[in-house]
């Protein structure tokens, strides 16, 4: 089974126990939304690719080989002209918390069409994912977004989407506008309790945003994540996973981990519940390690879920 995902990866640039205004060096680390999955699935043993668009740079290469080095295939269309786009995150405890400043107009994949993307992998894959950050980069790419998740209906492929909604990226309305035309090609669906009523205007707990949005939209599959209660899914029933215990040592693509390791599970023939388990276990593990990609292995995630946090010796 395959796993084909598509959007825009990025550099993030963080400082080390500093303000951005006062730092005078920064860590680097490569992570985006649709990467991120890829590489969660792909740890725990799906066979997993990415598509998207760089520019034939250094930077553009950096990208390209810290995917592949974590056994995802990537399938980019590389570009002469543009950039590649960078964001800065400083991290932050409670009271204060993390924050994020952009840095990415003029990257490749905002002007890119169907056309210009090796397309082949999505048709073959199993599943298709993307997010909801890649329309809001633009209405090219908005509209490249929905031509492949038809393209993927069309030929059998099932298709997830992660609504992500970015509030820096555009409004509650727009996203509204936008996403939900993309609805009718989407079979499973990831959201969490904040952007559904946020953006979709969904109100009750998550049993019922869930049962909301599947009458609404004909979902085959709805999860709903609810950050420190982990996380519920509804096909046909109810399943509900509390989340795992973890000290957090970077937050940053914990949200993208869960739906890797949801959809390598379903993918690879697990029940929904075995799914969400897995999911949650992934997205904890994540929240331990540096960067936005979950570099770990089954047998962690298996540790997770079976409540074995003893040292490893």
């Amino acid at each position: 089974m395959t796993l084909v995902t598509a959007g825009e990866t990025m550099l993030r640039l963080s400082p080390v126990r500093e303000r951005l205004s006062r730092v005078d060096r920064l860590d680097v680390h490569v992570g985006g939304a649709e990467s991120n999955v890829a590489v969660a699935a792909a740890a725990l043993g799906l066979d997993a690719a990415w598509l998207s668009a760089l520019p034939e740079t250094p930077l553009g290469k950096r990208i390209a080989h810290a995917v592949r080095g974590e056994g995802v295939t990537p399938h980019v269309t590389w570009t002469t002209d543009g950039r590649v786009g960078t964001y800065y995150f400083e991290p932050g405890s409670r009271p204060r918390g993390g924050t994020v400043h952009y840095d990415r107009t003029g990257t490749p994949i905002r002007e890119v069409t169907p056309a210009e993307l090796p397309t082949e992998p999505v048709t073959d894959a199993s599943c298709l994912f993307t997010s909801g950050i890649t329309p809001a980069l633009s209405d090219r790419l908005a509209d490249t977004t929905g031509q492949l998740l038809s393209r993927a209906r069309e030929a059998g492929v099932r298709t997830a989407f992660d609504l992500n909604y970015r509030s820096k990226l555009w409004s509650p309305a727009e996203a509204r506008e936008e996403l939900t035309a993309l609805f009718p090609v989407v079979d499973s669906l990831f959201i969490s309790v904040s952007d559904a009523r946020t953006v979709l205007g969904c109100e009750g707990d998550a049993g019922e945003i869930a049962r909301a949005l599947t009458a609404r939209h004909g979902f085959e599959t709805v999860v709903v994540t609810r950050g420190v209660d982990g996380a519920l899914a509804l096909e046909e029933d109810i399943h509900e996973q509390p989340a795992f215990e973890t000290d957090t040592v970077d937050p940053v693509g914990s949200g993208d981990a869960l739906v890797g390791g949801y959809l390598a599970s379903r993918l690879q023939g697990g029940t929904v519940p075995e799914a969400l388990e897995q999911g949650v276990a992934t997205a904890a593990l994540a929240r331990t390690i540096p960067g936005d990609m979950a570099v770990l292995s089954p047998a962690e995630v298996e540790r997770v879920r079976a409540g074995d946090d003893e040292l490893d010796r």
